[in-house]
């Protein structure tokens, strides 16, 4: 289980906790609150390479999210969805960068044992995807 306190940046974090229990494979859920940040709502447009449509948010959104976990050479390769709303708006995407918890976010992690995995860049996409060893 993890905590992340009020301004504590979610990525960075995470893959703090990755690099010190080691972690191979991994999934996780957390719900809290994310004051500012950014996603990645789908590509603009459904081609391949994917360009990502990038949105950014401020002022703090509720959040529950799910992601995974799998280190290769360059490290955790972190990937995770979220569902955040504020008032009566609602974004889902891919949280990506310097996103920042707002209050806290309540974390579960569940180490994947046995699991052979890795992520790696897809020439094709031009995306970090999943190969299953």
């Amino acid at each position: 289980m993890l905590k992340f306190d009020d301004d504590d940046i979610l990525l960075e974090e995470l893959s703090s906790f990755a690099k010190k229990e080691r972690l191979k494979a991994a999934t996780m859920v957390f719900i809290g609150a994310l004051k500012k940040g950014d996603l990645v709502t789908g590509p603009k447009k459904p081609v391949i390479p994917p360009q990502p449509n990038k949105v950014s948010f401020k002022n703090a959104w509720e959040v529950m999210g799910i992601g995974t976990i799998f280190t290769n050479r360059s490290g955790p390769q972190i990937h995770i969805h979220s569902s955040m709303g504020k008032k009566q708006k609602v974004l889902t995407g891919c949280v990506r960068g310097k996103s920042r918890v707002f209050l806290v976010i309540e974390a579960i992690v569940f180490e994947l044992k046995g699991v052979k995995a890795a992520k790696s860049i897809d020439p094709a996409t031009g995306l970090n995807l999943l190969k299953i060893l």
